[in-house]
């Protein structure tokens, strides 16, 4: 039974009733403003009284709140904090990488890429972790990969690299959720070079100003680097604290998270 105008809602505005020629037709665009107001009501008295939202459970299954912890990272082991200079000239050279970026992208995003390069969706973080760091990594570091040395590099078992052709395909949405599943892999896993490597291309390619989510990334990403540092068993590996000591710098110092950036020696 379909119900009245006036059992919908109560009018607001007086409509006075009008008398419509016979051969009025509601389907039809409106001639006078009587025929417009008729057909509002004629539409308004079809639509049901409760409507039910059709939702895909699968968009609600990632985390819709965003935590932002106030807390700093931690200090550099003793030795090892970036001077001001340093971290000056990274931020330069960071700015200049990323506005290179900029520039190219859409011609490195025309170039065609290799048919063994098949990119995860955005929502596939399994997916993108071995795309990122090779399915050797993924699965243990400890697994012997048997490779045919005449077929060249297997970047499916060891990752691929981000390439200028690979990342300028990345909207924002997509470099958003890789940061965030590979940020994730650090919480768990090692420091290493391939990682490293990801997590810098993927701040250059960051836009500001920073959405929340991102905001809240970078953050748990520098304090995540600050731990790593100071774990770092082998505080030999110059290599390795230097790219923590530019991560948590590019964060700080670029990105305008002051309060996370390592205080000069």
């Amino acid at each position: 039974m379909e119900s009245t105008p006036e059992e919908l809602m109560p009018r607001l505005l007086p409509v006075e009733d009008c008398d419509l020629a016979e051969d009025f037709d509601p389907t039809v665009p409106p001639r006078t403003p009587q025929e417009y107001l008729k057909r509002v009501q004629i539409e308004a008295a079809k639509c049901p009284d409760v409507v039910v939202a059709q939702i895909d459970p699968k968009k609600l299954k990632k985390k819709q709140t965003v935590n932002i912890s106030l807390l700093g990272c931690r200090p550099a082991p003793e030795g090892y904090s970036p001077t001001l200079k340093w971290q000056q000239q990274q931020v330069a050279h960071f700015s200049t990488i990323r506005q290179s970026v900029n520039r190219h992208r859409d011609h490195w995003k025309s170039q065609h890429l290799d048919s063994n390069v098949t990119m995860p969706k955005s929502d596939d973080e399994e997916g993108w972790k071995k795309f990122c760091l090779g399915e050797k990594l993924y699965l243990d570091t400890t697994v012997q990969v048997s490779s045919d040395e005449n077929q060249g590099i297997d970047y499916v078992q060891i990752g691929f690299p981000p390439l200028l052709s690979i990342v300028s395909r990345m909207n924002q949405a997509t470099v958003t959720s890789v940061l965030e599943y590979l940020t994730n892999w650090l919480s768990e896993k090692e420091f290493t070079p391939e990682l490293g490597r990801w997590l810098f291309a993927l701040l250059a390619c960051l836009e500001k100003p920073l959405l929340p989510e991102a905001h809240s990334l970078i953050r748990q990403l520098a304090r995540r680097c600050s731990e790593v540092r100071v774990l770092e068993e082998n505080k030999n590996d110059v290599e390795r604290v230097s790219a923590l000591n530019l991560l948590i710098c590019l964060v700080g110092r670029y990105f305008d998270q002051h309060d996370l950036a390592d205080e000069p020696s």
